[in-house]
């Protein structure tokens, strides 16, 4: 199969070759060249929570522990 760079330097990547790689818009691809070939390799999987993991604050709390522990005495009445 074959593709043609566009003027911004652009490619369509084939249907058949999308399909079978799984490749769905938005899909993040990173590219490389190796030996005169340009490899492109989806990029691992990014967590989406990861950056925000560990900013949240609880309220009158100093640790997720105690927190629970608040939460779970709370509860048991």
């Amino acid at each position: 199969m074959k593709s043609v760079v566009s003027e911004k330097g652009q490619v369509t990547i084939p249907k058949a070759v999308r399909d079978r790689l799984g490749l769905k818009p938005g899909t993040v691809l990173s590219f490389e060249a190796v030996g005169g070939k340009l490899v492109g390799k989806k990029a691992e999987g990014v967590d989406p929570f990861g950056r925000w993991r560990g900013r949240g604050k609880l309220p009158g709390f100093s640790s997720v522990d105690a927190y629970l522990r608040g939460v779970r005495d709370a509860h048991r009445d």
